[in-house]
């Protein structure tokens, strides 16, 4: 597969979509014709797929450019994933934590290979159909949530920085859903009629479960309380997250959830739902938008997961650390899971949870 219709662009305003074959990216890439940018796109191949699978997705790509009379390239980066998301991916399941591809992928793939190439291929700006904006104040560049309060995903993109920014577009994220399926239905695009992505998209069928049970080695071990009683084994710790309830065939008078995976002796503890609540965690890995560390104490609104609420919190940052002091309990904290920080709309970066 190469690229097809080729043609000659004013380079001075060559913007690259990365077009999925969804609807986002679908009228993204139209709304940038609209906007008077000379436009391209560009399909990532991240993981091997059926022949079948693989020549229907590239045929519905190849009649969607040629509606939107627009180039399709294709970039082949499946080594890269492999080794850069999901190794990692299966690596911190074996070491009871649980991962967010997700925002690894935009950190390294989306924003990190497919930009470097877009600059080498003479393009701007990349395009993608993330829910979210992008606003310059002064000589900063600001991460805002996407108008779609329901759709955003500026949770995801928090480990952008100044760099990456001012290099890309978010062309439906002033948008609502509604509308941007509404568009693609009027454009006759054949993304219009497509079911929604499911979550992770190298797990077939989204079962996790199965995936890792291939990818993955994880022994058998204790299930115990929090005091240490053993109540049964567990079949693995890759298997299981924190705040998980079902599938661990332990008989209780209450329901039990997993309070923490202990890698060291591989045993699962359990426990009550009230267990389950914190009031502070520690993160790494931290990432600032600005590229400023802010003050200690700042007042931020801080969430835990993706589809988790926003809640009041004081920062303590510690060198390459921050301690996020929360104004009421959290459920389930997990490990490896991302806490993002905002204040008002804007994205004020976040880190991975330890």
């Amino acid at each position: 597969m190469g690229c097809f219709s080729p043609i000659i662009w004013d380079m001075s305003h060559l913007v690259f979509i990365a077009m999925s074959g969804g609807v986002d990216s679908s009228v993204s890439a139209h709304l940038l014709k609209e906007a008077g940018y000379q436009v391209a796109a560009i399909h990532l191949l991240l993981y091997p797929k059926s022949q079948e699978e693989a020549g229907k997705a590239a045929s519905e790509l190849e009649h969607t450019c040629r509606l939107l009379n627009i180039p399709l390239h294709y970039l082949n980066l499946e080594k890269e994933f492999s080794a850069r998301i999901i190794g990692p991916f299966c690596r911190e399941y074996e070491n009871g934590r649980t991962p967010n591809p997700c925002v690894q992928c935009n950190r390294n793939i989306k924003f990190g290979l497919l930009l470097k190439r877009v600059r080498a291929l003479g393009g701007d700006y990349l395009a993608t159909g993330h829910y979210a904006r992008i606003e310059k104040f002064a000589d900063l560049y600001l991460l805002k949530k996407g108008m779609d309060i329901s759709k955003d995903q500026s949770y995801f993109l928090h480990v952008l920085g100044q760099r990456e920014l001012a290099s890309v577009l978010f062309p439906v994220g002033g948008m609502l859903k509604t509308e941007v399926k509404k568009m693609a239905a009027m454009l006759g695009l054949p993304a219009a009629e497509k079911r929604e992505s499911q979550d992770i998209c190298f797990i077939p069928d989204n079962n996790s479960r199965s995936f890792l049970a291939y990818h993955v080695t994880s022994s058998p071990g204790e299930i115990v309380d929090s005091q240490g009683k053993v109540l049964g084994q567990h079949q693995g710790l890759a298997f299981y997250t924190i705040g998980q309830r079902q599938g661990m065939g332990v008989a209780a008078t209450q329901p039990l959830y997993v309070l923490k995976i202990e890698k060291a002796t591989n045993r699962l503890i359990v426990g009550f739902k009230s267990q389950l609540y914190s009031d502070s965690l520690t993160a790494g890995c931290v990432n600032w938008i600005s590229g400023l560390t802010p003050e200690n104490g700042i007042a931020v609104t801080a969430r835990v997961r993706y589809r988790g609420k926003e809640t009041k919190a004081a920062l303590q940052i510690d060198q390459d650390k921050v301690i996020v002091q929360f104004a009421e309990p959290q459920w389930a904290i997990t490990p490896g899971q991302s806490v993002v920080f905002y204040q008002g709309d804007i994205v004020l970066g976040g880190g991975v949870i330890e």
